[in-house]
């Protein structure tokens, strides 16, 4: 019998590979696969990423969803529901050392969508759903231009609709403004840790300070921000997780995520805790998908940095005017009002098991093993 070929992966922007293969295209020929031949690893050569010409005539992932989905059955707590998310871009120039996305599919170079192409979309997306109440730019970083994000927001202001994106808190308050002005409700912003070192450990490119003038600007044009912090980088101790909780207090974003470090194959933060025999080659989720720390420091335990999780999640929402924050939106909804409790309860349940996961030993001596750099991604980890 002939060798079985099998495709396995598509590495990077996968829109014209997955159509290939649907259409039967032989595998070997198909770009940016990977598959198994004769008990062999083939990877096959890159096809150029798609830029403003090529991104425009793809089919709008919108039209889909009108075929598809029921757009009230998905639920993100931070955004109104329902919701409906699309890309304006892909890539991210960042050099973020733990993000995934760049580093293993859109790439750094940042390629947009003509603003005349996303701006269709939307007014598709305003006509397929009346039902929805904001629109999601779920762009690796949406904010990355002054002046495309200026454009867009201006052609979105007579659309009257409501809509956010991911951001880097680079924006200065003439944008901002106009983000505003053309709808914008909140920004999802990744501040990571409010330790300095921390910040250039990750090569975040940007500071503490940056993040508290832009906090600063939101506020006055009115824009709502999700702040997302993590634990466990490079540089992490103790004293460090205090200061970023209290940074974030500061902050005082309207709704905050914390995650744990997480070195994934193919990102130079991985190739960093490898070599220097920090990663621990172990579930990263349990079971239902929440996250398991698996860096560990010699200074810093994985129960000691779960544990900080908890604590950051207590100190941060157990305040009254947080809690206040958050009931006051649900008080005159009914719909809010069971979407909080569905929340409220899901996150105490979750809290739970991370105390019981730290008090069970989670920080149990366990052997630390080093994964190579070159061989991260063959399934080790």
């Amino acid at each position: 019998m002939p060798a079985r070929t099998l495709i396995s992966i598509v590495r990077g922007e996968f829109d014209h590979a997955v159509a290939e293969y649907a259409h039967g295209k032989p595998v070997d020929q198909i770009l940016n696969a990977s598959y198994k031949k004769d008990g062999k690893i083939v990877h096959n050569a890159m096809r150029p990423q798609m830029h403003t010409e090529e991104l425009d005539a793809l089919p709008f992932a919108t039209d889909v969803y009108k075929r598809d989905l029921e757009i009230e059955r998905y639920n993100v707590p931070f955004l109104l529901n329902p919701f409906v998310s699309f890309y304006s871009s892909r890539g991210c120039p960042a050099l973020c050392t733990f993000c995934m996305w760049p580093q293993t599919l859109s790439g750094h170079a940042w390629r947009t969508r003509s603003v005349d192409n996303v701006v269709q979309e939307v007014k598709n997306a305003l006509s397929y759903f009346p039902q929805m109440k904001e629109i999601f730019f779920d762009d690796d970083t949406f904010n990355i231009r002054k002046d495309r994000v200026i454009e867009l927001s201006q052609k979105f202001k007579p659309l009257k609709f409501q809509w956010s994106c991911t951001a880097r808190c680079h924006s200065k308050y003439e944008e901002l403004k106009a983000m505003a002005d053309g709808g914008a409700r909140l920004f999802i912003v990744g501040f990571e840790s409010g330790d300095a070192q921390i910040l250039k450990n990750i090569k975040k490119g940007a500071t503490t300070d940056m993040a508290r003038e832009f906090m600063k600007n939101c506020r006055k044009v009115g824009i709502k921000v999700h702040g997302d912090f993590i634990i466990g980088l490079p540089g992490e101790t103790k004293d460090t997780i205090n200061k970023t909780i209290d940074f974030a207090k500061e902050l005082d974003c309207e709704t905050i995520q914390v995650s744990l470090a997480h070195a994934m194959p193919g990102t130079e933060l991985h190739d960093q805790m490898s070599k220097e025999g920090f990663l621990r080659v172990e579930a990263l989720a349990d079971q239902s998908g929440h996250q398991l720390p698996h860096i560990e420091f010699p200074h810093l335990s994985k129960a000691d940095m779960m544990a900080g999780v908890t604590r950051f999640y207590d100190e941060y929402y157990f305040r009254p005017k947080v809690v206040w924050r958050i009931v006051k939106e649900a008080l005159w909804d009914s719909h809010e009002r069971k979407r909080l409790y569905h929340e409220a309860t899901d996150f105490l349940r979750l809290r739970a098991e991370r105390l019981k996961w730290v008090q069970q030993g989670g920080d149990a001596p366990k052997t630390m093993v080093p994964v190579g750099g070159t061989s991260s991604a063959n399934g080790n980890d």
